[in-house]
């Protein structure tokens, strides 16, 4: 016999098999001796009332064997299979890439930058010297993104497909099952290169390809249809189907696209600063008490604020983390975040930002051009006041409110440093005015948030794409181009690693479909 129930346990318990057997067995009225088993099927904390406690839904095995589910996968050879080129090596491409495979066609997945053992050098030079390589940073190379940033899988996109097929391929890779049933699942930046490179080798053993240091310069129509890529090299690859999957940063394929008349338009986005709080703070705050002790995660927070008919949010929130350079090309300044798998550090770090529509800025709306080059100059703005190297603009947030210049700035884990600087010489009157009036507003929300011991490092600019790439709902295509698939976030249609990997497993399924 197998039953399911929702128990409820202190933390210093929630990993105690014996306790959770205990009291699963007073949920159900049986005897704890009858239980064979329990998997847990969903795990989350609720910190609503005075004591923080755990909520587990479980399935409970009585007077039968435990089965153990083994998450693995096998797949067929497909080195001579008809061939699918896949554009970038982020979660959109690298799932595109395995579910071609699935179903028996070979993909090419073509990625600019480095795999992620060469690519840590670049990263180094990046936090180190604030040197940066274009072709290998922080959003460029394998894994894209998403690697060296967190990892972070929660999602609102289960609609658009299964997000547990995702999961479990995760943990094929050597991700842990704790993925599988926490409400806010989170690999960490120091696992995801492993995962990656395991992925990699799972198409390399299929008889796919994955091309490195490789960067697609045009793409090959011939009678509007695909027929292939020609990289830098002038190396031409042909394939009668191209799932695009590039990332949002990938500028230079926005404007291949524009240069061979290929329809693509300007995008809503969202942009304004990174905030950091000591840890401490926000578990005070969340937990109800001076410390979470070694039995809770640090946490973590969402917060909203519409301010004059716009919203201003909380957006990649980090507990445990650190603030990252994620700038593409020299001189911009470009912030994200990313916490490793303990989420050890001593700082929580969240992108706090405002809604950007094709209104707010000045210019003719059909140029696809004119949210990114906004974009563009709100980092160059940055990166001036910062003075060089890749140090970022920084005031504190009473500070920020009130109109004054901090005198000093606390410590933060931004490694290439802060400088002290009015953000309003680098954010946009409108937008510098939203935060202003929505951070005292968070403060009411959640005690303790609203402080000078609170750092605001600018800007966090690279929260979607500014540029959408069109597609048909239906066979998900390019509208002019067939062959074309626009896949991920770079194309407009992800906001993260579970929903651009669904993306990009549902644009192989279209592309094998069509060549088939």
């Amino acid at each position: 016999m197998i039953k399911e129930t929702e128990i409820v346990c202190a933390p210093e318990v929630h990993e105690n098999e014996a306790a959770i057997a205990k009291q699963a067995s007073l949920q159900l009225h049986i005897p704890v001796n009858r239980i064979t088993g329990i998997k847990i099927l969903k795990r989350s904390i609720d910190a609503r009332g005075r004591k923080v406690v755990y909520r587990m839904q479980v399935r409970v095995f009585i007077d039968e064997p435990f089965q153990i589910e083994h998450y693995t996968v096998q797949y067929p050879n497909v080195k001579d299979a008809k061939a699918v080129i896949i554009v970038g090596a982020g979660p959109a491409g690298l799932f595109a890439a395995l579910q071609c495979i699935g179903m028996g066609f070979k993909p090419i997945v073509i990625e600019r930058g480095k795999d992620v053992k060469q690519r840590r050098r670049d990263l180094a030079d990046i936090n180190k010297q604030g040197i940066v390589n274009p072709e290998s940073n922080y959003c460029f190379g394998e894994g894209g993104a998403g690697t060296y940033s967190d990892g972070k899988l929660y999602t609102r996109s289960t609609k658009r497909g299964d997000v547990n097929t995702v999961l479990k391929m995760f943990v094929a890779h050597g991700a842990t099952e704790d993925i599988l049933v926490d409400a806010r699942p989170h690999i960490g930046t120091n696992k995801l290169p492993q995962i990656i490179t395991s992925m990699r080798e799972t198409i390399l053993n299929a008889g796919g390809e994955v091309l490195f240091d490789t960067k697609v310069t045009s793409l090959i129509v011939e009678l509007g249809k695909i027929k292939g890529v020609k990289t830098a090299t002038s190396e031409s690859l042909k394939a009668d189907a191209v799932v695009l999957a590039t990332g949002h940063s990938a500028r230079d394929i926005f404007e291949m696209l524009q240069h061979q008349n290929i329809l693509i338009e300007a995008k809503p986005f969202a942009l304004g600063v990174r905030i950091e709080h000591p840890q401490q703070i926000i578990d005070r705050a969340q937990y109800h008490c001076d410390a979470r002790g070694e039995y809770l995660p640090p946490s973590y927070y969402s917060l909203v604020e519409q301010v004059e008919g716009r919203g201003v949010f909380s957006f990649c929130m980090c507990p445990g983390g650190i603030i990252a350079p994620c700038s593409t090309e020299p001189g911009e300044i470009v912030v994200n975040g990313w916490s490793p798998s303990k989420r050890n550090n001593p700082y929580a770090n969240s992108g706090t930002v405002v809604q950007i529509n094709l209104e707010d800025v000045a210019g003719d709306n059909a140029d696809p051009f004119k949210l990114l080059n906004f974009q563009k100059q709100v980092e160059q703005a940055a990166f001036a006041a910062g003075g060089g190297r890749l140090v970022a603009p920084g005031q504190r947030m009473v500070d920020f409110v009130e109109g004054r210049l901090s005198k000093d700035l606390p410590k933060n884990s931004y490694l290439p440093g802060t400088k002290s600087v009015e953000l309003k010489e680098v954010l946009p009157g409108w937008i510098n005015e939203r935060l202003r009036k929505a951070l005292p507003a968070f403060g009411k929300k959640m005690k303790g948030y609203y402080t000078n011991e609170a750092i605001l490092v600018g800007v966090e600019s690279r929260t979607s794409s500014p540029i959408k790439i069109p597609r048909d709902k239906e066979t998900l295509e390019h509208p002019q181009i067939k062959g074309l698939f626009p896949c991920g976030e770079g194309a407009g249609y992800a906001g993260g690693i579970i929903s651009a990997a669904i993306d990009g497993i549902n644009c192989a399924v279209a592309a094998t479909k069509l060549i088939a």
